[in-house]
């Protein structure tokens, strides 16, 4: 239920900002807004205080993010706040901020490898998914995991292409499980 509120209320304010043409200034304010959160961790610890009335939290969201970002991000911070979803912002503000990637062409894009690819391999490898997924740039994480053996996964949104020799094994063995001898 969690996800589905966040998604509702990240859209909302994507929509809007599609509406007003606004998505470049309320993806660096999503992103400014997310990364002031992830490095004050008393913040959400202040949100997520029962003992904090709601009040208090919504003029905390006012003083701190009033005027500094769009009426339209306070107001979606200062609604969470009040409707009890603060616990949710962080979610609310990745919602935003992969819709907006998405409408801008930019792809998230997720690497999995048993082991470090050499320069090359990645130049050649985000010139294939540019080819062939229609973004106009991409942003690549890599991520060594040893589990996968060989091959590699790549996860762009919610797409996962899974060609690691792990999977491959885990599909011979459940093929071999109901096999009846």
């Amino acid at each position: 239920m969690a996800g589905a509120v966040s998604k509702t209320y990240g859209h909302a304010l994507f929509e809007l900002a599609v509406e007003n043409g606004t998505v470049d200034q309320l993806l660096s304010e999503a992103t400014t807004v997310q990364k002031a959160l992830s490095e004050n961790p008393d913040v959400i610890r202040f949100y997520t205080n029962p003992k904090i009335t709601p009040e208090e939290k919504q003029g905390f969201t006012e003083s701190v993010f009033g005027g500094r970002v769009q009426n339209d991000m306070t107001g979606l911070l200062v609604l969470a706040v009040r409707n009890g979803r603060s616990k949710e912002i962080p979610k609310m503000l990745e919602e935003i901020i992969a819709e907006a990637k998405e409408y801008k062409g930019i792809g998230i894009v997720h690497v999995e490898t048993p082991t470090e690819l050499s320069e090359a391999q990645k130049k050649r490898l985000e010139a294939r998914i540019l080819a062939t997924a229609g973004y106009r740039e991409l942003e690549m994480t890599y991520v060594i995991n040893p589990a996968l053996i060989g091959g590699i996964v790549i996860r762009i949104g919610d797409r996962v292409v899974d060609g690691s020799i792990r999977s491959q094994l885990d599909a011979m063995s459940r093929e071999l499980l109901q096999v009846s001898v």
